[in-house]
C-alpha cells in the first residue's frame, strides 16, 4: 500500500522554525521544505543570481520555498485557523482544493526579521518561479534602500518623452496617475501627482531589478515579459534601465549580463 502523503497545512512560522534558512555566498537567506519538486542544484543556482550588493542588503528577509502558501482565512477546516488577519498556512504537499486556496507567495512578519513563502507547486515552469522570486527580491531590497538617485531620473526623463509601455501593471497605473495632469502648469513647472510618482519610480526600479535578475539566471526572450493589462515597454528603453541596474550592481562570479537584440541562430 502506498504511503499516504502529508498535506495538513502548518502554520508559517511552525515551518519557519522547522527549517532555519540557510545564508548563500551573496547574503541571500532561504529554505526549502515540503515537497516543492524543486533539484536543489537548480535553487542554488536561482539564489545566487542576486548580485552581492543586493543580497547584503536583504539582511531580515528570509525566502522559504514550499509547495503552497494560503491564507489562514481560506483554510477553516484544517484546525490551524488564525483571527490574525494576515496568517499564513503553508502545505506540506500539493492537492487539487489546496492549489485553489493558494497564492504565488505571502509575506509573514516574524519578530526578528520578514518571511518571503513561495508557492513553488503554483509555478508551471523555471521561469515563472525565478520571476516570482525576484520580484519578491526586487519589493524587498527597495523597501530597504529605496531608488537610486540616478535611475531614477533616467526612468523619470522616459516617462517625461512618452515612451511607449510600463514594466508592469503597477508601474503602468502609477505612471500614467503621476503625469494624468500633464497638459496643466503653473507658469513653467509641470503638474506632477508627487506621490504616484514616488510609487511608480519604486515600482519601475523593483521591476527592473527582478528583469535584471532573472536575465542572469535564464536566458528568455523579451516577449516572456508580456502581460494583457497594460503595453510591455519599448525594448530600447527597457535596455536603458537594465544596464544601469547592471552597472551599480554588476554580475557574481559565474553570471553574465547581456542584451541581445537577435537571438543566436
Amino acid at each position: 500500500m502506498p504511503e499516504r502523503v502529508q498535506t495538513t497545512p502548518l502554520p508559517a512560522d511552525q515551518v519557519a522554525r522547522e527549517s532555519p534558512p540557510a545564508r548563500a555566498a551573496n547574503g541571500v537567506r532561504y529554505a526549502l521544505w515540503g515537497e516543492t519538486r524543486l533539484e536543489v542544484s537548480e535553487l542554488e543556482r536561482m539564489v545566487g543570481a542576486v548580485p552581492n550588493a543586493i543580497g547584503a542588503a536583504l539582511e531580515r528577509t528570509a525566502y522559504y520555498f514550499v509547495p503552497l502558501a494560503i491564507s489562514a482565512r481560506d483554510t477553516p477546516s484544517t484546525g490551524h485557523r488564525s483571527t490574525a488577519p494576515e496568517a499564513t498556512l503553508v502545505a506540506p504537499a500539493s492537492t487539487e482544493e489546496l492549489a485553489e486556496q493558494a497564492i504565488c507567495h505571502r509575506n509573514v512578519s516574524f519578530r526578528d526579521g520578514d518571511g518571503v513563502f513561495i508557492s513553488t507547486r503554483l509555478m508551471s515552469d523555471r521561469f515563472s518561479l525565478s520571476f516570482e522570486f525576484f520580484i519578491n527580491v526586487g519589493h524587498a531590497f527597495v523597501d530597504a534602500v529605496g531608488v537610486p538617485e540616478s535611475f531614477a531620473e533616467m526612468v523619470w526623463a522616459q516617462a517625461l518623452a512618452d515612451v511607449r509601455g510600463e514594466t508592469s501593471q503597477d508601474a503602468w497605473e502609477s505612471r500614467v496617475e503621476s503625469l494624468e495632469n500633464k497638459s496643466a502648469r503653473v507658469g513653467d513647472l509641470l503638474q506632477v501627482n508627487e506621490k504616484a510618482k514616488s510609487e511608480y519610480l519604486e515600482a519601475a526600479f523593483s521591476d527592473s531589478v527582478a528583469i535584471y535578475l532573472l536575465s542572469l539566471a535564464l536566458d528568455f526572450n523579451y516577449s516572456e515579459l508580456r502581460e494583457r493589462e497594460y503595453p510591455l515597454l519599448a525594448p530600447q528603453a527597457l535596455a536603458e534601465r537594465l544596464r544601469h541596474v547592471a552597472k551599480l550592481f554588476p554580475p557574481n562570479l559565474g553570471y553574465e549580463f547581456a542584451v541581445r537584440y537577435r537571438r543566436r541562430a
